[in-house]
C-alpha cells in the first residue's frame, strides 16, 4: 500500500455530475481514500464547515452554490486543501479560482491516475508542514525585515497583518525565503513545491507567485521582493534602497 494513504486520509468531493461523481467516489475509495461525495454546494459548504477533511475536491459549476463561492466561505476560517476541477479551461477560470485561495486546478476530462497523484502531492505538503509545528520567525534583520512564518497556521504576518496565504503559497514562499537571493528553476519548485513535474503549459506555479506577491503587498511587506528570472525562474531579493 502506499504510505501516503496508509490512514485513509478524509476527501470530501463535491461534485453534482452522478457518473463522474459516482466514479470518483469508487475510484478514490479503492485507492485507499475516505470519500464523503455530495452533489450540489450548499451540502458541500455546510459538510466542509461541519467537518475537518484532508482535502476538498470540487467543482466550479455547481447547483445552489458554485465552487467560487463555496472557496471564499471556507477561505474565511478554514486552510484545507482545496482542488477545483472544471471544465472551464480559459486562463481567467484558473486565475479566478488561485485568487480565491485554490491550492491546485484540474481540468476535465482528467484521468484517476492524474488526480490521485495530485491528491497525494497535496497529504504530502502537509504532512512535512505538520513535522514542523512551530512558530519560525526568519529576518535578515528583524528590525527592518520582521516577516512571521507561523508553520502551525501556514500563514506569514507582517506587523499584526496575516497574509492569509494557501497551504500552496505559503511552502513556496518558504521555500524560497530559505534561499534568498538564489535563483530556483520553476523544474526545482514543480518537483520541490507542487510535487509534480514542470510543464511549459501549467501556469499554476506563476499563479501562486501572483497570489503572494499581491497578499504581501495587501499587508505592507516590502523589503523582500519575489522577482521572476525570466528563462530561469524565481527569486526571493532584496529589495532595491530608495534612490
Amino acid at each position: 500500500m502506499n504510505p501516503a494513504i496508509i490512514h485513509r486520509p478524509s476527501i470530501l468531493a463535491i461534485e453534482d455530475d452522478p457518473v463522474l461523481g459516482a466514479f470518483v467516489h469508487d475510484q478514490l475509495d479503492r485507492c485507499g481514500f475516505h470519500v464523503t461525495w455530495c452533489q450540489n454546494g450548499a451540502d458541500g459548504l455546510e459538510r466542509a464547515q461541519a467537518q475537518p477533511f484532508d482535502v476538498v475536491l470540487m467543482d466550479i459549476l455547481l447547483p445552489g452554490m458554485n465552487g467560487l463561492d463555496i472557496l471564499v466561505h471556507l477561505r474565511r476560517r478554514h486552510t484545507m486543501p482545496i482542488i477545483l476541477m472544471s471544465a472551464l479551461g480559459a486562463e481567467a477560470d484558473r486565475i479566478t479560482g488561485f485568487r480565491h485561495g485554490a491550492d491546485d486546478y484540474l481540468p476535465k476530462p482528467f484521468s484517476v491516475d492524474e488526480l490521485r497523484v495530485r491528491i497525494e502531492a497535496i497529504l504530502r505538503r502537509v504532512e512535512l508542514e505538520r513535522r514542523f509545528n512551530t512558530v519560525v520567525e526568519t529576518a535578515v534583520a528583524p528590525s527592518v525585515d520582521p516577516l512571521t512564518f507561523d508553520e502551525d497556521l501556514c500563514d506569514v504576518s507582517f506587523g499584526r497583518k496575516a497574509a492569509q496565504l494557501t497551504r500552496s503559497e505559503y511552502r513556496l514562499l518558504e521555500t524560497l525565503w530559505r534561499t534568498p537571493e538564489e535563483v530556483l528553476s520553476k523544474a526545482f519548485l514543480y518537483q520541490h513545491v507542487l510535487q509534480r513535474g514542470y510543464s511549459q503549459h501549467d501556469r499554476s506555479l506563476d499563479m501562486h507567485v501572483s497570489q503572494i506577491r499581491r497578499k504581501l503587498k495587501a499587508i505592507g511587506y516590502e523589503a523582500r521582493q519575489l522577482r521572476t528570472v525570466w528563462g530561469k525562474g524565481y527569486v526571493l531579493t532584496a529589495a532595491p534602497a530608495d534612490a
